[in-house]
């Protein structure tokens, strides 16, 4: 089912909707996820300043696919902009990498 978000709250109302349909406790879920009860009972109420790393670690645990529609002449740029973010991630893992192996050493 796909369902407009426009708000805060209205992911929270999607997350804890998700979460009872697979009728977990929010302790159970917030556990089996890796973060806090308190986290996620955040996010579920809609707070406005929740780490994005852990919202989309809530999402993904409980298989909620977020899904963004952007105008299509911003695709190309889009594309762009993610081959280059690839390019600096793997840059900065090869960087990382040699330090560990320096250290090592």
């Amino acid at each position: 089912m796909e369902i407009d978000i426009r708000t805060a709250s209205e992911i929270g109302v999607a997350v804890r909707a998700a979460r009872k349909a697979q009728r977990l406790r929010q302790d159970d879920a917030a556990g089996s996820i890796g973060v806090s009860e308190s986290f996620l009972g955040k996010v579920e109420k809609g707070a406005e300043s929740v780490h994005w790393g852990k919202l989309f670690q809530v999402l993904e645990g409980l298989g909620v696919r977020v899904t963004v529609d952007i105008p299509d002449e911003a695709g190309e740029l889009f594309a762009g902009e993610a081959v280059k973010r690839y390019v600096r991630v793997e840059r900065a893992e090869k960087r990382r990498r040699a330090r560990e192996d320096a250290d090592e050493s």
